[in-house]
């Protein structure tokens, strides 16, 4: 479209100049407004028109194609959701094994009780809303220790692209990255499962299958390191076991992360689709919290406005004793924020993720 021109620009602005449209004309204004362009910015005739590139899939009347293969002749000649997922995202149909292992896996991570991204589909689904909602809110309820595959995968690639540079061992390299690190939540190394074989029997069966591959022979060094500098027993948990698996499976940190969170969202939607057909839903309002399940301050008189210099306390501290002071007495109150430790450092980094906008 363009511009105004000029002539046109000054007459609509001078019309609303002269009518006087709020505060609008005041000078405490940072620009002047009646001043201002209409229309928009010229199109750049040099380059293309912005149009949706993909090389991932694309689909007309005729046909769904993903990779280049048609999405209808996958299915008819009798491929599933497993070789999809590798076509995706790997553009390669997956040997028997690989397909075995990554259907192992999801069925896995498919199922997780009573958990916490469970209870809050559940929570939702009484608010009469959309199960696409409740496994939306389930998915987002996952936080930072199940997005730790991010963090967990790009950190050993690091690693392992190191111990190729530097022409060290695995054992070597497995040391230094904890040496460095600790025994974080990302490490894929604690003690959530000393009685649970779960992540165990993963390695066994990608051993058993034959794609174990460097992630997992790493991720054994790695759990060996932990365990020579822990002062507590501790063993490979899931994310270790999971995540070594899904990268020999030739599948990125970010690849994983988006693939199991949305095998874990089909349990959320069962979650879901259970409490709307065991629970009546739940009214604005009608939820109520008993008295017994409150133990905060005991109930106390609203002071009259004209005594609210009696009790109104300031927040303004003198010295950095009082503030001290202060700050430690509000960490006894409970839902105030003062127990909480921000993260000054950058979102992004805690999560792993190394890849923003154009990869």
């Amino acid at each position: 479209m363009g511009y105004l021109d000029q002539e046109k620009t000054d007459e609509l602005n001078n019309l609303k100049k002269e009518r006087g449209i709020g505060n609008l004309g005041s000078e405490k204004n940072p620009f002047d407004y009646y001043s201002r362009e209409y229309g928009t910015v010229p199109q750049d005739t040099k380059r293309a028109p912005f149009q949706w590139v993909s090389e991932v899939s694309y689909k007309n009347v005729h046909r769904i194609v993903t990779r280049g293969y048609d999405t209808t002749e996958i299915m008819e000649e009798g491929y599933g959701v497993i070789e999809v997922l590798f076509v995706d995202y790997q553009a390669r149909f997956p040997t028997v094994e690989e397909g075995q292992m990554l259907n192992y896996i999801m069925i896995l991570m498919l199922e997780d009780g009573i958990s916490g991204p469970a209870a809050i589909s559940r929570i939702v689904a009484t608010s009469k809303t959309f199960l696409t909602q409740a496994c939306g809110a389930s998915v987002m309820a996952f936080g930072h220790a199940y997005g730790a595959y991010s963090t967990f995968g790009n950190r050993n690639e690091d690693y392992l692209n190191k111990a190729e540079q530097d022409n060290l061992t695995l054992t070597e390299t497995a040391e230094l990255l904890v040496r460095k690190n600790g025994i974080d939540e990302a490490l894929g190394v604690s003690s959530l499962m000393l009685k649970d074989p779960a992540a165990k029997r993963m390695i066994a069966r990608a051993e058993k299958l034959g794609v174990a591959g460097k992630n997992i022979d790493f991720m054994k060094e790695v759990v060996k390191a932990a365990q020579a500098t822990s002062s507590e027993p501790v063993d490979i948990d899931m994310l270790g076991a999971t995540g070594s698996v899904m990268q020999d499976l030739g599948f990125t940190p970010e690849a994983t992360w988006a693939i199991l969170a949305i095998t874990r969202a089909f349990g959320a939607g069962a979650h879901y689709i259970e409490e709307v057909e065991r629970s009546e839903l739940s009214r604005m309002g009608q939820q109520l919290s008993p008295k017994e399940n409150y133990d905060g301050v005991a109930k106390r008189p609203v002071p009259p406005l004209k005594d609210r210099a009696k009790v109104a306390k300031s927040a303004v501290c003198q010295t950095p004793q009082e503030w001290k002071a202060r700050f430690e007495e509000m960490k006894k109150i409970k839902g105030s924020g003062f127990s909480i430790i921000e993260e000054v450092a950058d979102p992004s980094k805690k999560s792993g993720m190394k890849k923003v906008g154009k990869l």
